[in-house]
């Protein structure tokens, strides 16, 4: 089982999945904390959304003519979802990030920056347009350095 509270699990996946579609986010609030390096990392950093009751909320409007139903559940190890459609899809979409930066702080630790980026595909695979999402800025809460004999993995003592 992953760590990880459960709601930041659903609003993460609800935000990634989202990002894959022709919804709209309206509002969505980045996580202040990296906590995870990339060595297991499977999506750009930066690429979830956090929710705190009542002050942050994780927001997605339809601006389509299409109809949406959200599927979540809880499988055997994982959370899963899916959003349904009745209109069958126009694009496909992949999310890139540009800038990224690690940058020592003045206090002695160190914070990453990047800005997301979602480009569009025809379903036969030709680029259509590419836009900006998002921009993210958080502390790392592990070292950025990868020792001599990690094997290419951050170390995290």
């Amino acid at each position: 089982m992953a760590m990880g509270g459960g709601l930041c699990q659903l609003s993460n996946l609800l935000y990634w999945m989202t990002l894959h579609t022709p919804l709209t986010i309206v509002e969505r609030y980045r996580h202040s904390y990296d906590v995870f390096p990339d060595s297991n990392r499977t999506q750009p950093f930066g690429s979830g959304a956090t929710c705190f009751y009542p002050y942050r909320d994780l927001v997605i409007r339809n601006d389509t003519n299409a109809d949406f139903q959200l599927h979540v559940k809880v499988a055997e190890t994982d959370l899963e979802g899916a959003w349904l459609s009745n209109s069958k899809p126009h694009y496909h979409y992949e999310i890139t990030e540009k800038n990224h930066l690690f940058k020592s702080e003045y206090w002695g630790g160190f914070s990453r920056h990047n800005e997301l980026y979602r480009k569009r595909f025809t379903l036969g695979g030709d680029f259509v347009d590419e836009e900006y999402v998002t921009e993210n800025h958080a502390l790392m809460m592990y070292p950025p350095f990868l020792s001599s004999n990690s094997g290419g993995y951050y170390e995290t003592e």
